[in-house]
């Protein structure tokens, strides 16, 4: 243990010994999510002086990388999603120095640091679009999406916002239209310019030159639009109560084939660097398309985020499918990752409920690839409701009563009991989970039972087991409501079990003893050809033969 006023560090131990293979493929990502993570000055934002003062949790916790959602200068219309600066920290977390020193208390604890690049879209207060809008015949005129009205007046097409509405903004000074995939504030960034894509790059290269391991790109399935801009066609599976831009078939707005060379070219720049740096893609695309951003020869992303854990109904048949399913349409080589929530999506404990999001701990943790776990979901946060009038996510404002608003999961970081939460002295941006005098970091800490004991058990055994690591994953099966797998490596054989019902269940097995229970004291109990699943139980179960 470190001394007294020290800061912990990672003990690598067996996984620094495995040097064959790169760090993100040990690796285990933990989201932050800025905002809401720590705040140091009482302003009820989190920032980058409180995320350094908590990095010894996510030691403790085990593991390998943190993931900053975006801290640039920006109006916040989309809480930095809408990017002013792509070279600055935003005042409200901080300086660039504040960066630099949290980029060196990281990597002095063993940890890697990944960055969320936001390439698709600025805000329409970046110097860039500011000119750009300011005449048609401006230089960087084109290094935004301009188009004149239709033949018959209004939009250039019918393409919708990802937000609700058109994703077309009519511009009086200068008579044309500029296309927004999300709000108007955040135009469309025009990746078929050369120059604007050399300045983007140049951003890649100014973050990696101050230390970052890597880059998670927002939305890189919709970098390129149809170089004819033809309307979407309607969308015939489309049912009342779905958002409006479920009418249309995006199929002329996003993932277009010359996305791929885009991909291709950020991760050369990467790999022109030393340390095995990460390109990992936002993808929202099935999984015949998502495996595509592999690229060519598996020169595209290392890791395109699979999410369809996030939208998956919670039975074994369907999980196995798509374990299965997965598995079979990754390239030759490539390497699998898994998400079970995030800043954009509700948190597995509301999905699922709680007892079984013990048992989702288990599952992301030990299927083969790379996890990434969300901020909280250690201590088993759920989605908070917001008052009408605390309500912040212009996806719920533009579109009220679909219930698309992510505030409820991206609320503040409970640490403690106290009022609130530790995280802030001041008001915090978002109220904190009316349960977090229990659901808090302190009081898990110290309870054996909890789910943040269950977390670092978890990722202790993974850490321990070649098998879980990079093992093979085989015998992917559903049984009632037992979802099984194994893990293998040499000759080492690790049986999953997970219970996703609620009631007993019983499963023929091969001999073995248990490495690991969700709820149960039952490590080292021998197996002899059946065991018994208790409801909502996961086993890990270390098999003889």
């Amino acid at each position: 243990m470190p001394k007294v006023g020290e800061p912990m560090t990672r003990d690598d131990g067996m996984l620094q010994s495995r040097t064959a293979t790169p760090w993100w493929q040990r690796a285990i990502i933990y989201q932050v999510y800025p905002r809401s993570f720590q705040d140091s000055d009482g302003d009820g934002l989190g920032d980058l002086k409180g995320i350094a003062t908590r990095l010894d949790h996510l030691v403790g916790l085990g593991v390998d990388a943190v993931w900053l959602s975006p801290v640039y200068p920006s109006p916040m219309a989309d809480f930095g999603y809408d990017v002013a600066d792509y070279c600055g920290i935003d005042p409200r977390f901080g300086t660039l120095a504040d960066f630099d020193a949290l980029t060196t208390a990281i990597h002095a604890r063993g940890l890697k640091l990944i960055l969320d690049f936001v390439p698709n879209h600025s805000s329409d207060q970046h110097p860039w679009f500011l000119e750009s809008r300011s005449s048609r015949t401006n230089p960087k005129r084109d290094w935004y999406i301009w188009r004149d009205p239709a033949p018959g007046g209004g939009p250039p097409n019918n393409w919708l916002s990802h937000f609700g509405g058109g994703a077309w903004e009519w511009d009086a000074h200068t008579g044309q239209y500029y296309l927004h995939s999300f709000l108007a504030a955040q135009p469309d960034l025009n990746w078929r310019n050369p120059d604007l894509r050399t300045a983007m790059y140049d951003v890649l290269h100014f973050w990696l030159e101050r230390g970052v391991d890597g880059f998670r790109v927002d939305v890189v399935w919709l970098l390129i639009k149809d170089d004819q801009f033809r309307d979407n066609p309607p969308n015939p599976a489309y049912r009342e109560g779905q958002t409006s831009r479920d009418k249309l078939l995006s199929i002329y707005d996003s993932d277009r084939p010359e996305t791929q060379g885009i991909i291709q070219e950020m991760r050369a720049i990467l790999d022109s660097f030393a340390g095995d740096r990460l390109l990992i893609g936002e993808i929202y695309l099935p999984v015949d398309r998502l495996v595509a951003y592999y690229g060519r020869d598996l020169k595209g992303a290392q890791m395109p985020f699979n999410f369809q854990l996030i939208n998956a109904p919670w039975h074994a048949a369907g999980i196995a499918k798509i374990i299965d399913d997965y598995e079979t349409a990754l390239p030759e080589g490539a390497w699998p990752n898994w998400v079970l929530s995030n800043h954009d999506q509700s948190r597995i404990g509301s999905r699922i409920g709680q007892a079984q999001a013990r048992v989702a701990a288990t599952l992301l943790l030990t299927l083969r690839g790379t996890p990434t776990i969300y901020y909280g979901e250690e201590i088993g946060m759920v989605d908070v409701p917001i008052p009408p009038d605390r309500v912040q996510d212009p996806a719920e404002k533009n579109q009220p009563g679909l219930g698309l608003g992510r505030d409820p999961e991206r609320t503040p970081m409970p640490w403690d009991a106290s009022v609130q939460g530790g995280f802030t002295t001041g008001t915090p941006w978002l109220p904190l989970g009316p349960d977090h005098a229990t659901v808090n970091v302190a009081a898990q800490r110290v309870d054996a039972g909890s789910i943040l004991a269950l977390y670092k058990r978890l990722i202790a055994l993974r850490r321990s087991h070649p098998a879980l690591i990079d093992g093979a994953i085989a015998l992917v099966k559903a049984q009632s409501a037992v979802l099984t797998y194994e893990r293998r490596h040499g000759s080492e054989r690790i049986a999953v079990l997970l219970n996703l019902g609620h009631d007993e269940q019983r499963v023929a097995i091969d001999d073995g003893s248990v490495l690991l229970s969700t709820h149960l004291d039952r490590a080292d109990e021998r197996v002899a050809g059946e065991v018994v699943l208790h409801p909502d139980e996961a086993l890990l179960i270390r098999l003889s033969r």
